[in-house]
Formats: structure tokens, sequence, C-alpha cells
């Protein structure tokens, strides 16, 4: 039967709490003391003992709240026909306060329903005449015990409901920091890929042409080692600043990245001027009204334009020309980087590693779309389109 299960652990109890409802069971045993001793004439030798009995189990009115207020209303019976001096009321009043604020209301509503019986058929046997002022007193008394037993009952359940959702909160809340670290990581693999590859492949493509043009010109193949130099100095600043955003240290994270802006539209031109120096003659048009552009766009546009050139360097052969077109739309931006190579034929196409992967992802996050595949006739062409008027549709 679940009235006779433990509301609570005992072992989980501590000293205090032990401590405390032993001293309830004593001030509610002292609280009757006087009906016993003074109002009595001649206190049987036995009423002490017969109340201490009778309060002694609210000691353990946290583990079992019925069963002590069972033994509490049918003690008090007892003892009362015995002698009614010897009535424990403040204990029964503590004992359904316990069983309300501990209890389901169904159980604390019938249990202050037996308790008022007993009351109401007392205050008739005691006095006959007016005992409807008991009553109405005692009653009240029955009220308030319920009353407060089942507001300490709901304000338990509000503070738990508070806990929980301080718990859900902080999950959710740890939740989305994990998802924003997963978020942030891809972002930077994008960006190491998109760096990384891009300047590594200019720096082999310069050291072959550099390897090529010593034999004849060792002046030449010098050039071309400086510019191979610039290249990987600037490919470790790109690199160092990447990995900046990983410091612990925020202030660190932001000051680097404040040392180096993110790369925009304007510097296209110094981006196709490397690709040229490393041996794939590129052309730029722009047609259109030019327009406002976000810089998370900018960044976009700039990064496709250098996988998809990375990738033609590698894989388009010798002799192969490219070209990159922008065209201002209403509140479109489309973009083409086309090139006349090996195309579809190349060894190793576009759409291997995760180059390709990375292009979808970054359209994707403003709400564009993106296609790449071979050529009509020959070579590979990469074209999007990238929406200027949401700023991120993830």
């Amino acid at each position: 039967m679940r009235w006779l299960r433990p509301a609570e652990a005992a072992a989980s109890r501590s000293k205090a709490r032990w401590a405390f409802d032993g001293l309830v069971a004593l001030v509610a045993g002292a609280s009757a003391l006087p009906s016993v001793i003074h109002d009595n004439p001649h206190p049987p030798v036995a009423a002490i003992p017969v109340l201490a009995v009778l309060v002694a189990p609210l000691v353990v009115r946290r583990l079992y709240p019925v069963p002590v207020l069972a033994w509490l209303l049918v003690g008090t019976v007892l003892s009362g026909s015995w002698n009614d001096h010897v009535i424990p009321g403040l204990a029964l009043l503590i004992a359904l306060y316990t069983v309300a604020s501990m209890q389901p209301r169904r159980d604390a509503i019938i249990a202050a329903g037996v308790l008022e019986a007993v009351v109401i058929v007392a205050a008739v046997k005691v006095s006959a005449a007016g005992f409807w002022y008991d009553a109405i007193f005692v009653s009240g008394l029955v009220g308030a015990g319920l009353g407060l037993g089942l507001y300490a009952s709901t304000r338990r359940a509000y503070l738990a409901e508070l806990h929980d959702r301080a718990e859900r909160l902080e999950r959710e809340r740890d939740q989305q920091g994990e998802l924003a670290a997963a978020a942030e990581r891809a972002r930077i693999a994008r960006e190491m890929h998109d760096v990384v590859a891009h300047h590594l492949t200019v720096m082999v493509a310069l050291s072959d042409g550099a390897i090529a043009a010593t034999a004849s010109s060792p002046e030449r193949g010098i050039e071309v080692m400086r510019t191979v130099s610039a290249t990987g100095r600037r490919a470790l600043a790109d690199t160092r600043r990447l990995l900046g955003v990983l410091r612990q240290d925020p202030s660190a994270a932001a000051e680097a990245g404040g040392r180096h802006p993110v790369p925009d539209l304007a510097e296209l031109d110094a981006l196709l001027e490397r690709v040229r120096a490393a041996g794939l003659p590129t052309t730029f048009e722009v047609h259109g009204v030019t327009a406002d552009v976000p810089a998370g766009v900018q960044l976009t546009v700039y990064r496709l334009v250098q996988e998809a050139l990375t990738n033609s360097l590698k894989h388009a052969g010798e002799d192969a020309r490219a070209a990159v077109r922008l065209k201002y739309l209403p509140h479109e931006l489309q973009l083409d980087v086309v090139d006349d190579g090996a195309g579809a034929s190349a060894p190793a196409p576009v759409g291997v590693g995760s180059g390709l992967t990375g292009m979808r992802e970054r359209v994707h996050a403003y709400g564009g779309a993106i296609t790449a595949g071979p050529g009509p006739s020959s070579g590979w062409r990469v074209s999007a389109r990238l929406r200027l008027d949401e700023t991120d549709s993830a």
C-alpha cells in the first residue's frame, strides 16, 4: 500500500532534520501537558507516558505522514475515551500539515475530513449544549493546518519546477554552446581548406615555373621564388589569423581578428594576380549596377573564387585559361568561374574532397544555390547565386 511506503529515504536525512523533528515532537507533547496536569485535579499516573507514546511518532512524520496521522487519530480517540484531558491537539495539527504538504491533495483532503469528523464528535461529546463554538474554533484550526500544508506543497512543487527549468535551460545553453562550437569548427575547417589549399597550390605552380625558368633565365627564377616566398608568408599570416579564434583568451583572438580583416570583393584583384602569376591566365568581368553587398556575402564570393581557381590550377592542365564573372541582379549576386581546361576528364575533379561541400555550405548559409560541373564543350564551370536581401537564411 502506497501510504505505508516511506515518503523520503531515511538514509538521506541529515542529523539536523532528525533533531528538528524530535524538537517538534517535544513541543507538541509539552503543549498538551497543561491540560493533563492543571485542568485535571487528579491526573492519572499513566497520563504523561500515554501522551509521550502518542506524540513520539512525530519524529518520523516526514517518513510516514499518513501512518503517523492515523496513529495519532486512533490514539487520541482511545486516550480521550479513557481521559478527556489527554488530547494532543497540536500533534494532530502538525500531522495533518505534514500529510497535506507531502502527500497528494486528495489524500490531504481525506485526512482533513476524517480529522474534522473526529473533532465534531468530540465536541458533541464534551459539550453537548454549546458544541458549536468549540467545533467552529477547532474546525478553523483544522482548516489552517490543511491550508498551510497545501501551500507548502504548492511552493515546494513550484520551486522544484523552477529548479528543473533552470537545469533544462542550463542543458540547452550547453547544447547551444556545443552546436556553436561545432559550427565554428566547421567554419574554421572551411577557411583552412580554402586558404591552405589555395596558397599551397599557387606555391607549387610557382615553384614548377621557377624550376623551368632557372635554366634559361636565373633572374626570372629568382623573381618567381620571391613570389613563392611572399605567398608562403601570406599563407602563414592567414593561418595564424584563423587559428587565433581558437585561443582561450577572447581579447587575443579579437586582437588577431582586428589585425587581419576578412577578405572582401576589393581583394579579388590581388587574388587573381596571384593566380595569374602561378600560370593560369584569368580574366575578371563585372556586369550590372554595383550593389551594397553584405560583408558575409563578400567573404563567400571571395572564397568561392579562391576555391574554384585553386581547382583550376590543380586540374585544368597546361595552356588553360579561366574567367571570373560577377553579375549584379535585383536582390541577387551571380558568380560564374569557368575554365577551358581538362574539366571532367581530369584525374581529380572539383567534386572530390571537401572543396565543393564547403562551397555549398557557404552559399546555402546565405539562401543561395550553387552548381558545379563540366562546361558545355570543355573545362569546368562553377556557378552560384547569392541573395543580397537576407544576411542569414540558415
